[in-house]
């Protein structure tokens, strides 16, 4: 059993990103779902696709993007930020600037999981889950 599965399915998109792999599968959660829908939503994954299982569980079958002439992923780092061992927790008006501006982070607030600029200007705070640029 995983002790961070956010984690781990992060660390699954990085490998697979290095490796050069045109699509990777990862076991399935509501929040892994939720974050699967914002990397596509801000153009970091090229497709994505849930998936039954037998054991109901489910996969995330994610289609990574890569930039057509450099053939280099369009992900460069994706880095977990809040861990089981030490959560980290933003207000409203203080989310980072992730590569000035180029970048995201992504936020549990209460509302749902959103970017933290979606989270500022809903006025909520929450844990940064992870930053991708």
């Amino acid at each position: 059993m995983f002790t961070d599965p956010i984690a781990d399915y992060l660390t699954r998109i990085r490998n697979a990103n290095s490796a050069g792999h045109l699509v990777v599968d990862i076991p399935a959660s509501k929040l892994k779902k939720e974050i699967t829908k914002i990397l596509y939503d801000q153009g970091y994954i090229l497709s994505y696709k849930f998936e039954e299982t037998k054991n109901h569980q489910g996969n995330i079958k994610i289609a990574l993007k890569y930039d057509d002439f450099s053939k280099e992923p369009v992900i460069k780092k994706i880095q977990r930020i809040s861990t089981p061992g030490l959560r980290k927790y933003t207000s409203a008006d203080s989310y980072p600037r992730i590569l000035n501006g180029l970048g995201i982070s992504i936020v549990s607030t209460s509302k749902g999981v959103m970017t933290g600029k979606q989270a500022s200007l809903q006025h909520v705070g929450g844990e940064l889950l992870c930053y991708v640029y």
